[in-house]
């Protein structure tokens, strides 16, 4: 398994080198997804197209540097291509595009959609009678969007079991904390209300992370995962103005520095 440190290394390096991006809400997704990847997920690198993986959708598709890192890092595609982030033709997209990359199974990047998508896979998936699982990685910022509800709505009508949602709950969006622009909570209560089962876990904490995912549950389940915007650079941290913004050469010599 990886380490989150060279994870956040190469998201730094990456939008640094790309002139663009949004460090602070890939920094918060680091150990979902390496613990998606190396321990809860079924996938085969070497055969990304394999019909029975489980597949993973980006919801909040601006944190497509973290995935890339770690798809990198996984063996989908050389880690000497992260420096192409965002370049014309090098299929780093600035958000996850499915047909430029290896390894994505959804093109996402317009919040509040990525729900929905999940859950037609979902329904396909199990159509086939395919053992493969859907995850779906929400914002919380995103859940301002009616549609996510929408979907939160239907998936326990239709019995769906073979989903699973993960929100990244780092309070945090690109103006502001999420409760003062628009409250979402009471989360838990309201994820429940619409017939989910709930685990709560410290977002960057690999055993409770693994902890909520084994959550026996005969519904559909929504971990909801705290965690901290630009986490692991302090002067990232529970910021909004790093939701996408770049560090420059000082910043990211700072940053690397406080990673060591």
């Amino acid at each position: 398994m990886i380490s989150s440190k060279v994870v956040r290394e190469d998201i730094l390096r990456m939008i640094h080198t790309a002139g663009s991006g949004h460090p602070g809400g890939s920094l918060s997704l680091v150990e979902i997804l390496i613990y998606l990847y190396w321990k809860e997920m079924k996938i085969d690198p070497e055969n990304p197209d394999w019909e029975d993986r489980d597949r993973l959708v980006l919801s909040k598709g601006h944190g497509a540097p973290a995935l890339y890192s770690v798809l990198a890092r996984r063996g989908y595609f050389s880690v000497d291509k992260l420096d192409s982030l965002r370049k014309l033709g090098s299929g780093l997209e600035g958000h996850p595009h499915m047909q430029s990359l290896p390894g994505l199974d959804c093109s996402t990047g317009s919040l509040g959609q990525g729900l929905g998508i999940a859950a037609g896979l979902a329904l396909g998936l199990a159509m086939k009678k395919s053992p493969a699982r859907v995850f779906c990685i929400l914002g919380d910022g995103e859940l301002q969007e009616g549609s996510i509800w929408e979907s939160a709505m239907s998936i326990p009508a239709l019995k769906q079991k073979n989903i699973i949602v993960v929100v990244d709950r780092n309070h945090v969006q690109l103006d502001d904390a999420v409760n003062k622009i628009m409250p979402v909570e009471p989360l838990a209560y309201k994820w429940r209300a619409f017939g989910w089962a709930v685990a709560e876990c410290d977002g960057h904490d690999p055993a409770d992370i693994e902890r909520a995912f084994s959550t026996k549950a005969n519904k559909p389940l929504v971990i909801i995962a705290e965690t901290v915007k630009g986490k692991g650079i302090s002067f990232m941290e529970d910021q909004a103005q790093w939701h996408g913004r770049v560090p420059d050469k000082e910043q990211l010599k700072k940053a690397l520095g406080e990673l060591k």
